[in-house]
């Protein structure tokens, strides 16, 4: 469960053991998509008056396209989670904390998970990191081989050098 009733930390920390789906919503925006669900594990604690720290895990698999060779790619994530929550109303502007309602009852770590899933989980996914992409007029896979394409030539460049040699003329 990724939710603690406040009221079981007077016995101690709790600990927190979930799955969430890799299609949940919370997960909607994320850029890449999930090809298995979000493990979560971790530990609550109290650690003052009010304040709430997380220490906890999380590790699932992102599926996309290569950027370069448009082939099917899964990369492994995973990541370590430090979190505070505080129900200070002071803390409601500090990045660092999940501000909590004065009056809750429980903490959920979600937002938290949801956060660093997203801060971790590459925008951009390579099939390998010297992926020699697509030939961009045949379209033919350049980590198969070269193609029957010539090398291009900027006709730019060309009038630019014709003009230079006339101008030396």
């Amino acid at each position: 469960m990724l939710q603690v009733d406040l009221r079981e930390l007077a016995r101690g920390p709790c600990a927190t053991v979930g799955e969430l789906p890799a299609d949940d919503p919370l997960f909607a925006g994320l850029g890449s998509s999930l090809a298995r669900p979000v493990v979560v594990s971790g530990r609550l604690q109290e650690i003052g008056e009010g304040r709430f720290y997380w220490h906890g895990s999380l590790s699932t698999v992102v599926r996309g396209e290569c950027r370069r060779c448009l082939t099917a790619v899964t990369l492994p994530v995973a990541v370590d989670i430090g979190a505070l929550f505080s129900q200070d109303p002071e803390s409601e502007d500090d990045p660092d904390t999940y501000p909590l309602l004065r009056d809750a009852t429980v903490v959920d770590v979600t937002p938290a998970v949801r956060e660093e899933l997203v801060l971790a989980a590459p925008t951009f996914l390579l099939c390998r990191e010297d992926c020699r992409g697509l030939c961009p007029r045949c379209g033919q896979d350049l980590n198969a081989g070269p193609c029957e394409c010539r090398p291009a030539t900027d006709s730019r460049w060309q009038g630019l050098a014709a003009l230079k040699d006339k101008v030396r003329d």
